[in-house]
Formats: C-alpha cells, sequence, structure tokens
C-alpha cells in the first residue's frame, strides 16, 4: 500500500492502531470505571456481532491499521469470545493482535485464548492486597485474577503479559513496593496508568492524579531504575530494575500527553468511531454497516472521520469537556 493511502488524520499523524470495545458489560465495578450499582447495559442487537466487528476490522487493516487490541467493558464476559480472537488471527495484515482484560475470567479462557491467536495480554490489578483490591473493584476477585494472570503466562507463545495499575493519590502509594517485588520476581511487566477523567461517579479531580515521575521517584528511592527505548507511538516509558530483574512502565496521559505520537483510534461496542479516548463526538458505523453500504464506503466514512481527530485532549487546559461516557463504555 502507497503511503497516500495509508490512514491518516488531519495532523499529519499515521493512524495504525485500533482499540475495539467487544461489550459494555463487566463483571467488576471499579472505582475509576463504573458506578457502584453498575449502568444500563446495551441490548444484544445493539452491539456488533462477531462478522460485524470482523468486516470492520478489515477494513480498517486494508486502511494500513496494523495493531488491534480488544477490549470491553470485560471482553471475556461476552460469549464465545475466543472465537473473535480466532477470527481477527485469520486477517491478514494485523501484525499485533492483543488484550485488555481484567482477568476474572481468564483462568477459564486462557488455553483458548492462546490456541485462538492472541499475541499479547495486559491483565488489570490495582492492588495486590486483598481488601484493597476489593476496596477499588467492589469484588473479592484478587486470588482468581492472580490464578488468571498465571494461567495466560504459562503459553510463552502470549507475550508480553503485564500488569495495569491505575495510580490514584491516596491508594496507590501503599502499593508500589508490593509492585515492585511482583515486577522483580515474576516475568509479567508492571506499568501505573494515570487516573484519567472518564469515570461514571465523576470523582475525578486533577488532585487525585498520582503522577508517573513521582511515583518513579518513590521506586527509585528504593530500587534505581535504568529507562529502555521507547518505540515510536509507544503510550508507556520503560524502565528496567538497574540490577536487571524485571520491569515497571509508566503511562502518564496526563501529566505528560503523547497526544502529539497518538496512532489510536477507537470503535465502541455498538459501532462508534472515536477518534480520541475524550472525544465528545463519535461517528456511527453500525447504520452504514447494517445498511448496506460496502467495503469503498465504510472506508470513506472512516477516512472523513479520521482526518478530524482531535489534535490533544485538552484535560489539563480550561475549558475540557470530559466526554458523556465512563471508560467502560468506551473500550480501554
Amino acid at each position: 500500500m502507497g503511503t497516500d493511502q495509508l490512514l491518516h488524520d488531519g495532523h499529519g499523524r499515521r493512524i495504525a492502531d485500533l482499540r475495539v470495545s467487544v461489550t459494555d458489560r463487566c463483571n467488576f465495578r471499579c472505582q475509576y470505571c463504573m458506578p457502584a450499582a453498575g449502568l444500563p447495559w446495551l441490548d444484544r442487537e445493539e452491539i456488533l456481532s462477531f462478522e460485524e466487528i470482523e468486516r470492520v476490522v478489515r477494513v480498517f487493516v486494508e486502511l494500513g491499521v496494523e495493531d488491534v487490541r480488544l477490549t470491553g467493558g470485560e471482553p471475556l464476559v461476552r460469549r464465545d469470545f475466543p472465537a473473535l480472537v480466532a477470527m481477527l488471527a485469520e486477517v491478514d495484515g494485523i501484525r499485533d493482535l492483543s488484550l485488555t482484560t481484567n482477568g476474572y475470567l481468564l483462568e477459564r479462557d486462557a488455553e483458548a485464548l492462546a490456541r485462538a491467536g492472541i499475541g499479547r495480554v495486559n491483565v488489570s490489578i490495582d492492588s495486590l492486597q486483598r481488601d484493597r483490591f476489593f476496596e477499588l473493584t467492589r469484588r473479592d476477585a484478587l486470588a482468581r485474577v492472580l490464578r488468571g494472570l498465571e494461567a495466560i503466562g504459562a503459553h510463552p507463545e502470549v507475550r508480553p503479559v503485564k500488569v495495569n495499575a491505575v495510580a490514584i493519590r491516596g491508594f496507590t502509594e501503599a502499593e508500589v513496593e508490593r509492585f515492585c517485588r511482583f515486577a522483580r520476581s515474576t516475568d509479567f511487566q508492571v506499568r501505573f496508568i494515570e487516573f484519567m477523567p472518564l469515570d461514571a461517579d465523576r470523582a475525578w479531580t486533577p488532585d487525585s492524579v498520582l503522577a508517573g515521575e513521582e511515583l518513579r521517584g518513590m521506586i527509585e528511592a528504593i530500587h534505581p531504575l535504568e529507562e529502555l527505548p521507547r518505540g515510536p507511538s509507544s503510550t508507556a516509558r520503560v524502565f528496567r530494575f538497574a540490577d536487571g530483574q524485571g520491569e515497571i512502565g509508566f503511562v502518564n496521559p496526563v501529566s505528560e500527553p503523547f497526544c502529539a505520537e497518538c496512532n489510536r483510534v477507537r470503535l465502541t461496542a455498538e459501532g462508534r468511531l472515536r477518534t480520541c479516548l475524550f472525544s465528545v463526538h463519535e461517528t456511527d458505523l453500525r447504520e452504514p454497516l447494517r445498511g448496506g453500504a460496502d467495503d469503498a464506503e465504510l472506508a470513506a466514512i472512516i477516512r472523513e472521520a479520521v482526518w478530524r481527530k482531535e489534535l490533544k485532549h485538552r484535560v489539563n487546559e480550561p475549558g475540557f469537556r470530559r466526554p458523556a461516557r465512563s471508560m467502560s463504555a468506551i473500550g480501554g
């Protein structure tokens, strides 16, 4: 494919990464994402079928997208989810097919996912202490999540496996030393992700963000770190412990926005294209998809929407508008 045919936005950024939410449903109620009582779920007929997801992904891949990450909600609550993974693994042109999960059903599905062709997995674990894990997720599930992590880690073809922890001031400070020990004693890379204003309870404030640089200072007071080379469009700054035992990363979208290198767009479970995590506008792909549009027409709609991709999320600027959707409804 010529460079003029690849998918670019109006700011010159090549779009090569697609995040696909396969469901808005979740079996956790994490405080930074969903209210304790949950949210109204989409009706089944509203969400894209596996065949519809595969078709949209193929169109994106024909436009030069190479990386596809499957998200939710919690993707593993979608019935027969490994079958979708197998379908997408057959799409010629996908370089990296990955998954973000809360890990609750991972012990059940690890073998099927590896067999289907998943390449990388991120597991969200915000605390390594049972009571504090319950406090944040509102589910007493840490032991089960850790078993799921070990189950997927037993498949060497699925690498890397990363552990994501949302960094919240007043909570995460007490987790740092445990996560360091965890990263140093396993081959799982631990990543701290700054708390973003995407919680359904709208409790986020700038003061609730525990910045990555502050976290790194806490860690370096215990263990010296050495930064690893950063790839193009990478969201994380990754460090290894100076003695070579383990890696730790920091994703800092609030304190160190990486918008200038952003190469990502998102597809919600009901088929809406979001060009930024903080978009206040969406483009409906489900209606043309179900209305008989051919692939060329879908590609034209995608190109037009992506061309209007936001320059930056403006979280730290006056007049910032939070999206109406919470993270669970957008897709991570």
